[in-house]
């Protein structure tokens, strides 16, 4: 394991848990509005696993859930092994992904037990948003195995005037709910942390308006907007 950080506390990462957040370093996409650009590098490990697990003992009885994120978490190796010590601690387990590795997802989904996943734009609009090719494939076909596995879920997407229209919106929201996604989050683009200067300035752009924000959630079960 490869890791890039540790938040000790945290009751926004997993629902009605508090959790801490074990960062995962590496990840081969390269969105232009990440807000973790330290964590797409591998071999920059900050934290030693050892450690970690020496920390999580010390929260047995006042943590409920330990989330893995990243970075992409799914790009370790040993992650597995990894989620199978800290479950043996007694925590519920929470992956942070983007889906880009659908078949390591799909072994990892019998002993998850809440997944948000980066559901990032229509499949043809994704290597805009990711600079990888196939990138689309592979994330929806990810949305697709987490919806069939009956994990508890929620899909979010990060939203920036750069790559998205309300007409994507809406094209994006509308293929999720046909996929069968009932749980859907909207993200304010926060430029904190940001390295890509041009997308940082970009002007803003009011997107998320309220008439906007009624027709997609009146596509799920559950919708919300989570501000920057």
């Amino acid at each position: 394991m490869q890791i890039g950080g540790l938040t000790p506390l945290t009751s926004t990462d997993y629902p009605g848990c508090l959790a801490a957040v074990v960062f995962c370093q590496g990840c081969p996409w390269r969105c232009g509005y990440c807000h973790n650009p330290h964590l797409i590098p591998r071999g920059d490990a900050q934290l030693d696993w050892s450690a970690v697990m020496a920390f999580l003992r010390r929260r047995q009885g006042l943590l409920d859930a330990v989330v893995f994120s990243g970075g992409e978490p799914t790009l370790q190796d040993d992650l597995q092994s990894a989620i199978s010590e800290v479950r043996d601690l007694g925590f519920k387990i929470g992956l942070h992904t983007g889906g880009t590795y659908p078949s390591r997802l799909k072994e990892l989904l019998p002993v998850l037990d809440w997944v948000g996943m980066d559901i990032k734009a229509t499949t043809d609009d994704y290597a805009r948003v990711t600079a990888t090719p196939g990138s689309g494939v592979k994330a929806w076909k990810s949305a697709e195995l987490l919806l069939e596995s009956g994990v508890s879920h929620e899909f979010r997407t990060t939203v920036h005037p750069l790559y998205h229209t309300t007409d994507s919106l809406l094209r994006l929201a509308e293929e999720l709910s046909e996929l069968g996604a009932r749980h859907y989050v909207l993200q304010e683009f926060r430029p904190q942390g940001c390295a890509d200067e041009a997308v940082s300035a970009y002007p803003a752009q009011e997107l998320l308006d309220a008439a906007l924000c009624s027709r997609i959630g009146a596509m799920f079960e559950t919708f919300a907007v989570r501000h920057a």
